[in-house]
């Protein structure tokens, strides 16, 4: 039978073609349970993209299975417990600050993130901040080099670059003289880094493994949401590293594109790094179900720890490791950022790479700054992903028109994760305040309380506000139509950018 290829079959065809688009769209996106605004964003990029929104989907909007989510939590039962009774007796022992009441910000954050994370507060931290690359990766590999039990390396990015060959080799001659090291990194992050990039650190006793991957990742469909951004180092459990740097030259400021490369991270010594040694344990756990590697014996690595009051000490930093991921809905991160920004009296300062609030958040700092606080937030001059900076400037004007102080950050690329707000309240870590680290990547923050810390923080951010544009409405309105159109555009897809 011959087929007359009219218009009007042919219009048919497609009508016909869309409504199987459009009921595939809706199968697709609503058999996995999603906020509504990232199952409206879905919707959008299946129908108005057929054939090339669905790839998308399959590379980005693929959810963690159920016995992912399960694995995960079932390794974090294991741990999380351990310690919480006894630090539920010292907090309610012992403040935080000596003069301070029982309901004090500080205090209210600690129960805050004791009650949505079960994570432990510790008191004897000693805290030094990185907010240049060089100066932070020279430190961490002496300290691997003076390793004499273990070490634990946990990157979003671990590239095979110069400074990823530096630390590999200084990880190689820890694992040839006996001491335990174990590597865990994501492997979309990790663009370029092979499982041959280890063989040798393997072949001297090391391990390295891809988080929740197989051990053959590669023949599986990539999967380029719900990274493991987490970056922790932890030396022998006594000293820790956490923050925004990652492994790779670009974060040494050697990467033309970007220029100097503007971060923060600390290096601590005291009990807090063994609460990021519990983070990095689960972490390693869960993934050793897919790769068989030996997990780490949790009573065996944890029989001496013991948390211990606060000593009096000025430069003792109180801490809180908290972490968050898309195998919890408590949203800790994201909820302590909240109560920051809401309970803020005089200021709060925010650094952050990518601007890309929850509505919660959006309305938290729009509510902070029409009551007299002085909200500020920092932002780069510059994008590392088009759509994602282009969110950014949308919402960086909409801030902006409701009284906060948005700057533009000139001097190369600013990646820091930090915010300060108060006499002694403090956020560094790897979150973002925007919906991927709120909602699907696996992060971790540290919270301090500690006048000298925050002080420091905060004239980091001033020092940096010498280097920035004040970004006025006067910016924004004299921007061009096409770039007004994209940052419109950029916006509706914000909760799966």
């Amino acid at each position: 039978m011959n087929i007359v290829w009219t218009w009007d079959v042919v219009r048919r065809i497609i009508e016909v073609l869309w409504l199987i688009n459009i009921a595939f769209a809706v199968w697709t996106v609503f058999r996995s349970r999603r906020d509504i605004a990232s199952t409206w964003a879905w919707l959008l990029v299946l129908t108005i993209l057929p054939v090339v929104g669905f790839i998308l989907y399959l590379f980005v909007g693929r959810q963690l299975s159920h016995d992912e989510i399960f694995s995960i939590q079932d390794e974090q039962k294991q741990l999380r417990t351990k310690y919480l009774e006894k630090q539920r007796k010292l907090s309610e022992e012992h403040e935080l600050m000596p003069k301070g009441s029982r309901l004090s910000r500080d205090r209210q954050l600690v129960n805050l993130f004791l009650s949505l994370n079960d994570s432990v507060v510790t008191f004897n931290n000693k805290v030094h901040v990185f907010i240049d690359g060089k100066k932070k990766f020279d430190k961490l590999i002496d300290d691997i080099n003076h390793a004499t039990d273990h070490v634990y390396i946990e990157y979003y990015s671990f590239y095979a670059d110069n400074l990823g060959k530096r630390v590999l080799v200084a990880l190689e001659n820890a694992a040839a003289r006996g001491v335990k090291v174990r590597v865990l990194y994501d492997l979309s992050g990790s663009h370029g880094t092979t499982f041959k990039f280890f063989k040798h650190l393997e072949e001297l006793g090391g391990e390295a493994q891809a988080f929740i991957a197989a051990a053959k990742a590669y023949f599986q469909t990539p999967r380029l949401n719900y990274h493991l951004h987490r970056k922790l180092a932890i030396i022998d459990g006594k000293i820790g590293y956490i923050g925004g740097f990652n492994i790779g030259d670009q974060y040494l400021g050697e990467d033309p594109k970007f220029g100097y490369w503007r971060d923060t991270h600390l290096r601590v010594v005291g009990q807090a790094t063994m609460m990021m040694t519990v983070r990095f344990a689960m972490d390693w756990n869960t993934t050793c179900r897919k790769t068989h590697k030996k997990k780490i014996d949790l009573e065996k690595e944890f029989k001496n720890f013991e948390l211990v009051a606060p000593d009096g000490d000025q430069d003792e930093v109180p801490m809180q490791i908290v972490s968050s991921g898309p195998d919890n809905e408590n949203y800790s991160i994201r909820r302590g950022y909240e109560s920051i920004i809401s309970s803020a009296r005089k200021y709060v300062y925010i650094q952050s790479p990518y601007l890309i609030p929850e509505d919660s958040v959006l309305e938290a700092l729009v509510i902070a700054a029409r009551s007299g606080i002085d909200v500020r937030i920092m932002i780069p001059c510059m994008p590392d992903h088009p759509f994602v900076y282009r969110a950014t400037e949308y919402y960086a004007k909409y801030l902006v028109n409701n009284g906060v102080k948005v700057y533009k950050y000139n001097n190369g690329f600013i990646h820091s994760k930090t915010m300060v707000s108060g006499s002694n309240i403090a956020s560094v870590g790897s979150a973002n305040t925007d919906y991927r680290s709120f909602r699907l990547n696996f992060e971790v923050n540290a919270f301090a309380y500690n006048e000298k810390l925050t002080a420091q923080l905060k004239q980091d951010f001033e020092n940096d506000m010498k280097k920035s544009t004040l970004l006025t409405p006067e910016y924004f309105a004299n921007q061009s139509k096409w770039r007004k159109f994209k940052q419109y555009f950029s916006r509706l897809l914000s909760p799966i950018l």
